[in-house]
């Protein structure tokens, strides 16, 4: 589903910010990417949504390379990530039910599909009596809830979650990461992009760590004690 093959990815100020990378993640995976700050993970996230292009080497996100493609072939591609950030990213003025339709008429949803679509992922992430308030309302946690429905109404094949717990106390990052869990358990393939240590160590899934741009470890389980 996601394979970097021999990415080297060298920023016009002169920094390597991934030297000669190659991982995979399966259909159906929860991988987490994990490193401290300047490793190289951010670097990860752009090339996945072709924000950034490698230096050398090729990703492809599900048979497609992404290096390759023209600009007026973003917009259907990115339709197949859904993508949670750390700072939310909703629109303000905006109900919690209008930001979800919204991503639906981006891609030209129907009324129809909308109607079923967005009642359906709020009651996933346990939002049906938030849908006619706006983001101002919410907690952190709500937010973050509103974020992982936007991103899988549209029933991406990956969910890409960049620091999605950054904003959030341990309680509710927790409760955001059993999110991802249930919804890594219908099929969706998972990169959670962190540096939460407690959650990736409770969590005990498979973990890609970067450091100074290079894979030092790739294996199920938490942070190493060096890190």
């Amino acid at each position: 589903m996601i394979f970097f093959n021999n990415i080297t990815k060298k920023y016009e100020n002169g920094t390597v910010a991934l030297d000669n990378v190659s991982f995979f993640v399966d259909k159906g995976e929860f991988v987490f990417i994990v490193g401290s700050s300047g490793a190289g993970k951010s670097t990860i996230t752009k090339l996945i949504l072709c924000e950034e292009k490698p230096t050398s080497g090729s990703v492809l996100i599900n048979g497609i390379n992404v290096g390759g493609l023209k600009q007026k072939e973003m917009p259907y591609y990115r339709r197949q990530l859904g993508m949670v950030f750390q700072d939310f990213r909703l629109l303000p003025n905006k109900s919690v039910y209008d930001n979800i339709a919204f991503a639906m008429q981006v891609r030209g949803a129907s009324t129809k599909e909308i109607r079923r679509s967005v009642p359906n992922v709020l009651s996933m992430v346990g939002l049906s009596s938030k849908a006619r308030v706006r983001p101002n309302q919410l907690s952190g946690g709500e937010q973050q809830r509103v974020s992982l429905a936007r991103a899988m109404v549209n029933n991406p094949p990956v969910l890409i979650a960049d620091e999605p717990t950054g904003n959030l106390d341990p309680s509710t990052a927790y409760d955001i990461m059993r999110l991802l869990e249930d919804i890594n358990k219908k099929g969706t393939t998972v990169l959670a992009v962190t540096h939460a240590r407690d959650i990736v160590n409770k969590m005990k899934k498979r973990v890609i760590e970067i450091d100074n741009g290079s894979i030092i470890r790739d294996e199920v389980g938490g942070y190493s004690n060096e890190s």
